[in-house]
């Protein structure tokens, strides 16, 4: 039903709720714990089937693979052959064991290496597959891995999350999603209680949902795709092609002349026999210095092919390799290190890769003041009314839950920004659990990178319709007519306000701190389409700090004094990634921080003036 898409059949059985009963689940509550292992005995796992691991020998063998080596073995069996004909064993084999010797070491060196590189990033390979999902089960909401999914399992989706199971749409918001990698469409599919089927392997574009999961592991679309794939071979580096190349002509050149010393030496022995009068008389002398004259093409063609090149290339390459894994970065076929050995420029991003990823509110501007964090306390000195629109704008506009686990602690799921944000409100002593019973949930706009904010419509106790909307500062301030004053009346914005708000934004972000607008505006009615994109009330301007990771600047100073260029790209105010940038040692003297909107408004010309000089683009 969901391969086909079949909307007549899931009406017949009564849609999500009719699905729900057949797998015996119920939409609110979910599975229950204790039926986890039943589920998966009867449904399957959530796992794909995983080729077996290639063994030792598979990578002796494509190590063989390589040109020079397969001419440097047929030169040492030859030289072999010849030599023990020639000067007898043990003397004869001294040239072709040595040229063997030295294969075998080149071949066990990149075996071995490549073994247990394959080792490690299949290990690695299960880590990343460990996703994290949220679900509900038992009544409350939590986290579990992709792979402990279960059909009946009520999933919760958002921006950028993968489906990790075939499933129904039970409910959500502007759920987008891109089915590229399935059908191979760039156009996102709209999914929604007409159009309810999700497919595993597509991912999120925009909005959020629940979904009724209804099929799982190798039983999924993607399973059945991921079976019948087939894993394609692998391109040659740049250097291998040029040794084989450099091989092949040496080979060449040296088999020519090989065969040309050959063909002479054996004209000159005839010509000397006929001048004697002895060609027609043949002994075993003769066939011995023929044997000689065949001796010394080979030993042409077995001087012309270097036998030390692939081993010093290997050897240089396998030292490469353990320098990088000595600083944590896997590397899975030496051939990568010649690559890594050409880098110039490295483009990074900044949250979660220059940064811990572990955000809290540092600053918060509110009612013309600017309070700081206090170790674990905000001593914001508010009005009641104030706090209570504050909490609000905070608890309503959210894409996270705040939970309790088994051991009764509170935990907060969801982005590093948004936990940030409800664990400041849980500070103000905020509840969510009122704030979801005083006020119901009409629509959501999501946050998504294009809009830089997300917006929500309420409905109070008394019937009032709010729109509460928080986002990047640049963007959400100029949506903003109000500013909530100390006893929490709506009171005009002037242009002095609006330009000494600006430079407190200005301020947050020159001392790296990312800055969100927490604004509200009271509604006669719902709007039909979008929120409104003006009209607004500013309640809050909050700073978020994510500190640096320890090293970053050290790592920054070493790729720079190697000749690479480092960059940070990212989607941040233009003053924190600078600010940011700055302190990590990114941001230099003569350099050029520019938003990508005004780059891509440039000349081509000008674009390629300044593209030496980004430093940062936002």
């Amino acid at each position: 039903m969901v391969r086909n898409h079949d909307t007549k059949s899931l009406t017949k059985i009564g849609g999500p709720e009719g699905i729900a009963q057949k797998v015996s689940v119920s939409l609110a509550e979910g599975v229950r714990s204790s039926e986890l292992h039943i589920r998966e005995k009867i449904y399957g796992e959530n796992r794909y089937t995983e080729k077996p691991a290639r063994s030792f020998l598979t990578f002796v063998w494509e190590a063989l693979q390589d040109i020079t080596l397969i001419i440097l073995m047929v030169c040492a069996v030859v030289s072999i052959g010849v030599g023990v004909a020639t000067e007898g064993f043990p003397k004869g084999m001294y040239d072709g064991t040595g040229i063997l010797l030295s294969i075998i070491l080149v071949v066990m060196v990149t075996a071995i290496s490549d073994y247990k590189q394959s080792l490690q990033f299949r290990d690695l390979d299960r880590e990343k597959k460990k996703i994290i999902i949220q679900v509900t089960r038992d009544g409350s909401r939590q986290e579990v891995s992709i792979h402990d999914l279960v059909v009946g399992d009520v999933v919760h989706l958002s921006i950028g999350d993968q489906v990790p199971a075939d499933g129904i749409f039970i409910s959500g918001y502007n759920l987008e999603i891109d089915e590229s990698s399935l059908s191979g469409e760039s156009e996102p599919s709209h999914v929604n209680k007409e159009k309810p089927f999700l497919l595993s392997g597509t991912k999120v574009q925009n909005g959020s949902a629940k979904m009724l999961v209804t099929t799982v592991g190798m039983r999924t679309e993607w399973g059945k795709l991921m079976d019948t794939l087939s894993e394609g071979g692998e391109d040659e580096t740049p250097l291998q092609v040029k040794l084989n190349g450099v091989a092949t002509i040496i080979g060449k050149i040296g088999l020519g002349f090989a065969v040309l010393t050959f063909v002479v030496l054996c004209i000159r022995f005839v010509v000397e026999k006929a001048t004697a009068g002895s060609i027609t008389e043949w002994s075993s002398e003769d066939a011995l210095t023929l044997l000689d004259y065949f001796a010394i093409a080979v030993t042409i063609i077995v001087v012309a092919v270097p036998e030390g090149l692939p081993l010093a290339v290997t050897l240089s390459l396998a030292f490469a390799m353990k320098q990088l894994m000595s600083d944590r970065a896997l590397v899975r076929h030496l051939a990568a290190c010649e690559t890594m050995g050409s880098s110039t420029c490295i483009c990074t991003d900044k949250t979660g890769t220059l940064t811990t990823n572990h955000m809290v509110v540092n600053k918060v501007w509110i009612c013309e003041n600017i309070k700081e964090r206090q170790e674990e306390n905000f001593q914001l000195n508010l009005s009641e009314q104030v706090k209570n629109i504050l909490i609000q704008a905070i608890f309503q506009n959210t894409g996270s839950e705040v939970v309790k686990d088994k051991e009764g602690k509170t935990q907060i799921l969801g982005s590093p920004t948004e936990r940030a944000i409800l664990e400041f409100g849980l500070l103000l002593g905020g509840d969510v659990d009122t704030q979801r019973r005083e006020h119901k949930i009409l629509k959501i706009e999501p946050f998504n990178s294009d809009k830089k904010k997300m917006s929500v419509l309420t409905s109070h106790s008394g019937g009032k319709v709010r729109a509460f909307c928080k986002g990047a500062s640049e963007i959400v301030l100029k949506m903003c007519e109000k500013v909530v004053d100390s006893n929490g009346e709506s009171v005009p914005l002037s242009e002095e306000k609006i330009a000494s708000i600006s430079d407190v934004i200005e301020g947050f972000a020159s001392e790296a701190l990312r800055t969100l607008c927490l604004v509200y505006t009271d509604l006669d009615e719902a709007p039909r389409g979008d929120l409104p994109n003006g009209g607004y009330t500013l309640v809050a301007v909050v700073g978020i700090k994510d500190p640096v990771r320890p090293g970053v600047r050290e790592a920054v100073q070493t790729c720079q004094a190697a000749g690479i260029t480092v960059r940070m790209v990212t989607g941040d105010n233009i003053s924190t990634a600078k600010a940011i940038a700055k302190e990590c040692g990114i941001l230099t003297a003569g350099g050029v921080a520019i938003e990508g909107s005004d780059f891509r408004n440039l000349p081509p010309h000008e674009m390629r003036a300044i593209l030496p000089k980004i430093q940062v683009l936002i």
